[in-house]
């Protein structure tokens, strides 16, 4: 039997097998889940460590734990036990797929590796998203976020963009990168199993899914044979690249087309130099000499409002909007218009703030969002629905092979 709390949306019906942690995997897992997906969240005992993470996570109820986890259904499984090994298996007897984002060692060594998996389930979707291809001498290595930005040149992008040190982006990027490819592939993986009628297993490593991200805009010139220049894309790692200042604030607009840059240049009064410097002739040769152009572009914006700025430059087709802060970002009147920002009412937490799912679906319209779960808040319920008595089930709890957690009904969410 399959959980009915998530009966609408696109992926209604699909039952995940969730053993990720941190940010990589639950991301892609989230994105599931919001559309409509039974996403039940195998947790070790103790929890997921980000529900330990800033503040409420003497809770288990930290802040980017909440905001990757919610729609989701949590059982504690200890999967170093026979008894977790055996309950995850009777699981993914009904499962459509089962994502983990360990090292593929660890899943062999605990005895749940596609092979075991599959003969269980031979249509399951078995999906691994964690650091290296197997294919290569870094199959077995551990890999984080900050480890994989570095590996894949984002610090050294940094630098060749104006930065006084090399820097990571300041986001989990290769972990939300890959999150959202994994959230791709599985899908494809499913349909692929209806269309044909089997399962796969299928890896996402985070390394060369950052490097074919970052060498996507930075081959640049290497992307010939012999090379037509160096690395790099100039518009990307310009050090002019940024918001710009104004009279009152900051501004970030986009001059990119030929017909942009002369309306731009017309409006500051710039039209003649622009015309008649070879410079700034095309497009490939004002991309080489970016920084020249941007140079204007930071000396010009200096001399009106923000607000003046978009009534200017708007109508000529230039894209435009001001540079947001954090608390700003909160008060943005387009996303108040959609609702981006709702409310939870947390069980430990109090009211909580999450954001929409940021996709719409008129014809299959998404499920209610539900609040993330407490660790093993569904575990009763999980093995009942494996066919686990209440008794077999308690003998567990005292076991420690798994936890039950004492709450009410789904809690609903406010707009």
């Amino acid at each position: 039997m399959k959980d009915n709390s998530s009966q609408s949306g696109p992926l209604a019906g699909l039952r995940i097998i969730d053993i990720t942690e941190v940010v990589m995997g639950p991301s892609a897992t989230q994105m599931l889940a919001d559309l409509g997906a039974d996403v039940i969240k195998v947790e070790p005992p103790g929890g997921d460590m980000l529900r330990a993470t800033g503040p409420g996570g003497r809770a288990g109820a930290g802040p980017l734990f909440l905001n990757l986890n919610r729609n989701k259904r949590s059982i504690v499984l200890d999967l170093k036990r026979p008894e977790g090994k055996e309950a995850l298996l009777e699981l993914a007897q009904t499962a459509d797929a089962l994502v983990y984002n360990v090292r593929p060692q660890a899943m062999k060594r605990l005895g749940l590796d596609y092979e075991a998996v599959s003969r269980v389930n031979p249509r399951i979707v078995y999906v691994g998203a964690f650091g290296f291809s197997q294919r290569g001498r870094y199959a077995a290595a551990r890999a984080f976020d900050d480890l994989i930005q570095a590996a894949a040149a984002v610090p050294e992008a940094s630098l060749r963009s104006g930065s006084d040190v090399p820097r990571y982006a300041p986001l989990n990027l290769s972990d939300r990168a890959t999150g959202l490819y994994a959230f791709g592939v599985i899908c494809a993986a499913l349909l692929a199993r209806e269309r044909t009628g089997r399962g796969q297993s299928v890896d996402v490593p985070m390394f060369e899914t950052t490097a074919h991200m970052m060498l996507g805009d930075h081959l640049y010139g290497h992307t010939f044979i012999p090379p037509r220049g160096g690395f790099g894309y100039p518009r990307l790692l310009n050090p002019q690249r940024r918001p710009y200042a104004t009279r009152d604030g900051l501004v970030c607009l986009v001059v990119y087309t030929n017909e942009q840059w002369t309306a731009f240049m017309h409006a500051v009064g710039e039209a003649e130099r622009f015309e008649a410097d070879p410079r700034f002739a095309d497009g490939e040769s004002r991309t080489e000499h970016i920084e020249a152009l941007y140079e204007i572009l930071a000396e010009k914006l200096t001399s009106k409002t923000t607000d003046e700025w978009r009534d200017l430059l708007e109508p000529l087709g230039i894209p435009v909007l001001p540079a947001h802060t954090f608390e700003s970002l909160l008060n943005d009147p387009h996303l108040e218009d959609i609702g981006f920002f709702q409310q939870f009412e947390h069980p430990t937490e109090g009211v909580l703030r999450t954001m929409a799912v940021p996709s719409e679906w008129p014809q299959t319209p998404l499920p209610p969002l539900r609040p993330p779960p407490l660790l093993g808040e569904h575990s009763a319920q999980v093995l009942a629905e494996a066919g686990y008595s209440p008794q077999r089930i308690r003998e567990m709890a005292q076991a420690g092979v798994t936890q039950v957690a004492a709450c009410g009904e789904p809690i609903g969410v406010e707009a």
